[in-house]
């Protein structure tokens, strides 16, 4: 590591008793001093070249992962998920990559792997320990948070953005619960680290704010309250809308905590009450992006207006479309960041939320957004998710909104009544389609991919069309015999994907049974490493039970051709 002036160098944790924890597991306590000692330990251990890729469950073994990356002046990768699509795009340019992990079932996918069991811990040396220094301004992690769109994006951090933005947090926090800081205030947390808010609201407010958090990421709510009991007070749940409610809705006795945390969308007044109410908690909103970090928060029971942590300063500019955007800036926020939320201004320092950019829908000649809509619908009593949708297709000129609802108790009668009442009737759906649950992400995120494919499939038992799309890595084994210098996806493979992406959809299943008979196919084009398939699939209208396909990739259709029920061969 080259010489650099003190100016530039931030310490890994922030001021705090090393003898006090900086994390729980199962109700245990683990040190800060422990943890300097496990970062030192695993830090030798890396490997000289990376990035890091940090896909760690245990929220103690993420954050030694993280802290031994520091050290060693590696920055670390965050993605969504482990999945193989994902993985293969962090290998893309990263020859040295590397991962750290705690779950021996884990399938890495050709990235190697640091393995951390955080029930080991390394000898603790007697004496002051010596503070990492961390250079301030490089590469400290990469965010490759989803998005709305459900494709990552990476999101780089330097360490004294990340130092920055809970420096800007901590007073506002321990102001709401009337104490100096945030030592000894324990976290329990549901949303993943890897996640934005689940990095800065858990894992760097235990490292930089003085507070502790729970190892673990209870999901479901009983688990939720037994992890909440298990930690001393005071005490915080760091949480979402989606979680917050489905525990609610449990019907368990909840213990009491001292502060609620929520974020990834906006929480009704209904739901903030009753959140307060059952926890007797304070319970305050996040407002941020991956690219900005949190930078806002509101009492949700107390006031619709959101303030800006510290000295961010919100404003108001002119688009390159001509439209208007909301641009934060000041304070840990490296350079001025554009918002994708349409914001009404009070001052420079508060403002008020009216939903996303691209959430904003026309129908009939009348302006709503889908988090308004949503937000009605799940002001029902009775039910627990739900979201509307927006197909493709135009009815008699107008774009008929559908609405998913998981709503065991209530008919679509009853929730189209309800929403009558709520909504100006050109947002009232024709159709609401009852479902057992919306696909969700684990930070109760709800991307605009996943929901249209479940909206496809779910409407398929009517003939409507369905798309999925379908990521072919480029490692693919096929790819070393078809063809050297020239490799291309065998169409045998291709057409598996295709019958993957109808054994996908329920009502596809149903039309053509467990196992279709493969009744004609037409190959265009090649399909290369790292393409991307756009699966359409129509089913055939009548009494057919066929199911056409058709494979985009790269703009040119690869192949065409049609399933149909096992009893169709040989017609």
């Amino acid at each position: 590591m080259s010489v650099r002036s003190a100016a530039a160098l931030l310490p890994l944790l922030g001021d705090r008793d090393l003898d006090a924890p900086l994390a729980w597991r199962h109700g245990a306590p683990i040190s800060a001093r422990q943890y300097l000692a496990d970062v030192a330990q695993l830090s030798a251990g890396l490997p000289a070249a990376g990035p890091v890729v940090n896909l760690c469950v245990d929220r103690y073994a993420f954050s030694v992962g993280l802290g031994a990356a520091l050290v060693r002046g590696l920055p670390s990768l965050l993605p969504p998920d482990a999945r193989q699509d994902t993985l293969a795009r962090l290998r893309e340019g990263h020859p040295d990559v590397f991962a750290v992990a705690d779950d021996r079932q884990l399938q890495a996918h050709g990235i190697p792997v640091v393995w951390i069991d955080p029930r080991e811990h390394a000898p603790v040396a007697a004496g002051v320990p010596e503070m990492p220094l961390v250079n301030a301004e490089a590469h400290a992690v990469s965010l490759l948070t989803s998005g709305s769109t459900g494709l990552p994006q990476p999101h780089a951090k330097s360490w004294r953005t990340l130092v920055g933005d809970v420096a800007a947090a901590v007073p506002r926090l321990a102001g709401l619960l009337d104490l100096p800081s945030l030592a000894g205030l324990n976290l329990v947390t549901t949303v993943p680290v890897q996640h934005s808010y689940g990095l800065e609201s858990s894992a760097l407010l235990g490292l930089l704010g003085g507070a502790a958090f729970d190892s673990g990421r209870p999901f479901f709510p009983a688990d939720v309250a037994a992890a909440l009991a298990g930690m001393p007070r005071p005490r915080a749940l760091v949480t979402t809308p989606f979680h917050l409610k489905n525990l609610l809705l449990a019907g368990i006795e909840l213990p009491p905590v001292d502060l609620i945390l929520s974020a990834t969308a906006p929480l009704s007044p209904q739901l903030a009450a009753q959140a307060e109410q059952a926890l007797s908690a304070v319970l305050i909103e996040i407002y941020g992006s991956t690219e900005s970090g949190q930078v806002a928060t509101r009492r949700t029971t107390a006031s619709e207006i959101w303030h800006t942590f510290g000295a961010i300063q919100v404003r108001a500019e002119q688009d390159e479309a001509g439209g208007e955007r909301y641009v934060f800036s000041g304070d840990f926020v490296p350079q001025p960041t554009p918002m994708a939320d349409v914001l009404e201004l009070v001052d420079a320092q508060r403002f008020r939320l009216f939903g996303r950019a691209n959430d904003l829908i026309h129908v009939a000649g009348r302006r709503s957004s889908l988090g308004h809509l949503n937000y009605h619908l799940n002001s029902i009593p009775g039910v627990l998710d739900g979201a509307f949708w927006l197909p493709d297709d135009v009815a008699d000129g107008v774009v008929r909104p559908v609405a998913f609802v998981v709503a065991p108790s209530l008919g679509a009668a009853h929730i189209i009544a309800a929403l009558r009442r709520r909504l100006e009737p050109v947002f009232v759906p024709r159709r609401v389609v009852s479902v057992t649950a919306l696909p969700r992400e684990g930070t109760g995120k709800l991307t605009v991919r996943a929901l249209r494919e479940f909206a496809l499939a779910q409407l398929a038992g009517d003939g409507t069309a369905v798309q999925v799309t379908r990521d072919v890595p480029s490692d693919h084994p096929a790819f070393a015999g078809h063809f050297p210098g020239q490799p291309l996806l065998p169409g045998a493979l291709l057409l598996s994907e295709v019958l993957e992406a109808v054994q996908s959809v329920p009502a596809l299943i149903a039309r053509l049974g467990a196992s279709p008979t493969l009744a004609a196919a037409k190959f265009l084009a090649p399909v290369r490493p790292g393409s991307t398939l756009r699966i359409a699939l129509q089913p055939e209208p009548g009494s057919s039970r066929g199911v056409r396909f058709e494979v985009e990739c790269g703009g040119e259709v690869a192949v065409t051709g049609r399933w149909t029920a096992a009893a169709e061969q040989g017609a």
